[in-house]
């Protein structure tokens, strides 16, 4: 299996925590949080692994060097900024030709790579989402899931509870191909909000933790759930 991680965000929102080194690079439970998040996809089974680079890129490439915990490591360097969808779009140039899971570098979501796999192919998907029920969708956006595929995006501020995109995509090395986007794109509101009838994406429902770093009080979440994983 191989993997693209998006690990070039500026880490504006924190800031106030970690100033001095990319988002993804932030310490939690004494190990730089794209560290963990190397470890557990080795663990899964993952053999090569591309970072989207960008923000003081120089301290990724340095502690991770070509290879980590068994996996080979790529980097996809973003000269200037390219959003979600161009990052990936770059990103899968580095890839190869399976299909490759693409996953944000500052969260975290237990779920099963394998599981996901297996389904993505048994039910011949162009592309498969992770989704979670959440207890209150104001905060994400809502999808619209029936019969186990993503037909549609609720508008944001809809209130309570729901089905979420996760952000965790499973995407064929030409899934931008034959598609007029320009160099900086969303993977989400010009790429899958406006396909998704076409697509058809193949919704993966998970469960497990769910925390994105970005946001203040969830690297702190992610500092006790790590501790008491330790």
């Amino acid at each position: 299996m191989q993997a693209i991680l998006l690990a070039g965000g500026l880490g504006t929102r924190l800031r106030s925590v970690v100033a001095d080194r990319p988002k993804v690079m932030a310490e939690v439970a004494g190990k730089p949080f794209l560290e963990q998040l190397l470890l557990r996809l080795a663990a899964q089974g993952v053999e090569r692994a591309v970072l989207a680079v960008g923000y003081l890129r120089e301290q990724i490439v340095s502690h991770f060097g070509a290879s980590f915990a068994g996996m080979e490591i790529v980097y996809s360097i973003e000269e200037t900024p390219l959003g979600t969808g161009g990052a990936i779009r770059q990103a899968l140039g580095d890839a190869g030709g399976a299909p490759s899971f693409v996953l944000n570098a500052d969260t975290w979501l237990d779920f099963d790579m394998r599981a996901m796999l297996h389904a993505h192919r048994a039910d011949r998907a162009r592309l498969s989402m992770a989704v979670r029920q959440v207890a209150e969708v104001g905060r994400f956006g809502a999808l619209d899931v029936r019969d186990g595929h993503v037909l549609g995006f609720f508008e944001k501020g809809r209130q309570g509870p729901g089905v979420i995109n996760a952000g965790v995509y499973l995407l064929p090395t030409d899934a931008f191909q034959g598609l007029d986007l320009p160099a900086r794109f969303s993977i989400e509101s010009d790429y899958l909000m406006p396909q998704v009838a076409r697509l058809r994406p193949l919704a993966f429902e998970v469960s497990g933790d769910f925390i994105d770093i970005g946001l203040p009080e969830d690297y702190r979440r992610a500092q006790r759930l790590f501790a008491e994983r330790a």
